[in-house]
């Protein structure tokens, strides 16, 4: 891919997005400066809590975003000044902000890694006016490209194959959820999008052809097709449904790509039957000797709708997807919590716990990292462990792992080996992730997939991935949950 064009700005940039914030943060920020917990360090997990679709799992992405966002921090005088009005800011609390420097750690999992509930996909520790403020644009961020990548992928998926094109951007809420949702779609497989501003700032090959206008501007069909033909010789694809598929659309675009011959061709399908109209439009290319020309298709596609229509026969090469893509329209919110975990007390990790009458809401305590244990002979992942930082990698002959929710589902795993997640981004405010380049977390992420076993690929009912906890964790969270007391 070629380098890409930085001087784009999305929405969050063009205004400021240090103030893009819940305003709680900020009462909140106020408050801990007011009781002396300025430089209180203390330690952060996003994580979520359900995959989306009922699917077997989520990927990460967004994180390219955040790191940016992380590193552009800075409040203006125009923000001070707004602050000031509101009447709730002391002036020593806005001096601070005035000299607002980001110094936090951060440690996350890399984009495009498939993940699963419970575990700690981002990490932050810093000073907890700091660690706390960022909890909004990084929720923000990652939800929605996760949300969307997941989403690309569940299509990509039941394409088997054929290639899918992002075509939401007139449908996508928003700029940045437009620019964001082709770059996270791309992770997940898409080949494209029709965001050309997402080709600029990205590289992702930005792909389209005709409107039904170009079509109805001409005295003909016909016409249209050899104008456009002609104009784009190389590639020749040709909207066929202005006016009736079989009976004018397809033998006209047959005659053109006789007349025309380009050196690449293909005919788009946007209405009606598709299962239909593209088997007949099949055997009419083919009795034509046109075996080389493609059928794209589009017109409100899912994971479900593909998946039908390939199993009915439907002899389609690529799909167009807009918007049950970019607004994840089957289910729009990726729900990715950020919770304390712990805070630092006279050089040493305190944890902290939530805890709630919804087991699932119960949090998981300490400073943390999360163990993928990969199966040596197939290396397929087998189960994720999270376990506290300064534990030894899960190994030796056997190792057991069981569900947190279910202590009786235990099973136990020989052969395997163990790596780490997560990545050091930031240390104390500085990047220290050399980032990778799209279309590298593009192959990353299709590569982890690929050690999935298929029972979790299902999109109903997929197999329940294990995700345990280590055993110190275990204690500490129990410990902490039977020693709780209301104060």
């Amino acid at each position: 891919m070629e380098e890409r064009f930085t001087g784009a700005k999305t929405q969050e940039e063009q205004i400021n997005s240090t103030l893009l914030t819940d305003f709680y943060e900020l009462t909140m920020a106020n408050g801990y400066f007011e009781n002396g917990f300025s430089d209180t360090i203390a330690y952060f997990d996003m994580f979520y809590r359900r995959v989306p679709d009922g699917g077997g799992f989520a990927i990460l992405a967004g994180l390219e975003q955040m790191i940016h966002t992380f590193q552009s921090f800075d409040f203006t005088e125009e923000d001070i000044e707004f602050l000031r009005k509101k009447g709730i800011f002391c002036e020593a609390f806005l001096k601070y902000l005035r000299e607002f420097k980001f110094e936090c750690d951060v440690w996350a999992v890399p984009e495009g890694t498939p993940v699963f509930p419970g575990e700690p996909l981002v990490t932050v520790r810093g000073p907890i006016i700091q660690a706390q403020f960022i909890e909004t644009i990084l929720l923000l961020l990652i939800n929605h490209q996760s949300l969307i990548a997941t989403k690309a992928n569940r299509i990509v998926r039941a394409a088997e194959h054929r290639g899918i094109m992002e075509f939401g951007t007139r449908r996508a809420h928003g700029a940045s959820a437009a620019i964001h949702g082709a770059r996270a779609a791309y992770i997940g497989g898409c080949i494209g999008t029709a965001c050309t501003v997402a080709d600029r700032d990205y590289g992702i090959p930005a792909l389209g052809t005709m409107a039904h206008s170009w079509v109805q501007m001409f005295d003909s069909e016909y016409e249209s097709f050899i104008a456009y033909g002609k104009a784009y010789p190389e590639n020749c694809v040709l909207l066929v449904d202005t006016y009736n598929t079989l009976k004018s659309g397809v033998p006209n675009a047959i005659r053109a790509f006789h007349e025309l011959k380009p050196a690449k061709m293909a005919i788009r399908i946007d209405s009606g039957d598709i299962t239909y109209l593209s088997k007949k439009a099949r055997r009419m290319l083919d009795e034509a000797g046109l075996q080389d020309c493609k059928i794209v298709a589009s017109n409100s596609f899912d994971e479900y709708l593909i998946r039908n229509v390939i199993d009915q026969g439907a002899q389609i090469d690529m799909f167009g997807v807009g918007e049950r893509l970019i607004t994840s329209k089957s289910e729009p919110v990726f729900g990715g919590v950020y919770k304390m975990a712990a805070i630092e007390e006279g050089g040493r990790i305190v944890p902290k716990i939530k805890i709630s009458d919804n087991i699932e809401k119960i949090t998981n305590p300490g400073f943390k990292t999360v163990y993928r244990l990969y199966d040596k002979e197939t290396d397929k992942a087998i189960a994720d462990v999270i376990a506290l930082a300064d534990e030894e990698p899960p190994g030796g002959e056997e190792y057991e792992i069981f569900d947190p929710q279910f202590v009786w589902k235990r099973k136990t795993i020989t052969n395997f080996y163990a790596s780490d997640l997560r990545k050091r981004i930031f240390d104390k405010g500085k990047l220290v992730y050399e980032l990778p380049r799209l279309d590298e977390i593009r192959d990353y992420c299709k590569a982890q997939i690929d050690t999935l076993w298929d029972e979790l690929l299902r999109f109903e009912n997929p197999h329940k991935f294990y995700v345990d906890l280590s055993q110190p964790l275990w204690d500490m969270k129990n410990d902490l949950i039977e020693n709780h007391k209301i104060k």
